[in-house]
């Protein structure tokens, strides 16, 4: 966003654009993008047909779960991280430069994310496996590390509220309380 910002001010208020900014606008978006697949995986965040996976039982989703990072997670992760090695180190080896604009900046230091991100996404997964054993010898899923959850601000934004009472402030947040205390221990997915 910074970088965007700084682009639309030289460009609209100094009258002095740069060429290069959409390429490196572009890696840092794609870093971010590719960086954050792990800690997706991680959140339960990626998308899944719920319809049938979220009327199963827990033992059931921990089966169809293992078996499809075997079958399909593992070699697809293991394809990237070997593709995306060789893609980075051919990158690097000739010091890849953008050809979208004459100045292109160097492109190696962005294509070695793939690899990495590859890596980070392939340690979370067998930490997803983990999960599945355990979840499918207890018969219920382990807990998943919480987040900054979005209570925090509806909190603050209902203890500066001037048109609420105090009565419905307690009522809002205890009934949010109450949905998080119901949420442990759930395996959802995204849709």
């Amino acid at each position: 966003m910074l970088v965007v910002c700084v682009e639309v001010f030289k460009r609209y208020i100094l009258n002095a654009p740069t060429a290069w900014i959409f390429d490196l606008n572009s890696m840092l978006y794609g870093t971010l993008f590719m960086l954050c697949g792990a800690y997706t995986l991680a959140q339960d965040g990626h998308v899944r047909g719920d319809f049938l996976y979220g009327n199963m039982k827990p033992r059931t989703q921990a089966a169809f779960d293992l078996v499809l990072y075997f079958l399909f997670f593992i070699p697809g992760i293991l394809a990237l991280i070997y593709a995306g090695y060789d893609f980075a180190l051919e990158s690097w080896r000739i010091g890849e430069r953008s050809t979208v604009t004459a100045e292109g900046p160097t492109l190696y230091q962005f294509k070695a994310m793939i690899p990495l991100a590859g890596a980070l996404i392939m340690l979370q997964g067998l930490s997803e496996i983990v999960r599945c054993v355990l979840c499918l010898r207890s018969g219920t899923w382990p807990p998943r590390l919480k987040d900054v959850q979005e209570i925090d601000v509806v909190e603050e934004q209902l203890a500066r509220s001037e048109f609420v009472n105090d009565a419905d402030k307690k009522m809002a947040i205890d009934s949010v309380h109450q949905m998080e205390k119901n949420e442990p221990g759930q395996h959802k997915g995204g849709v």
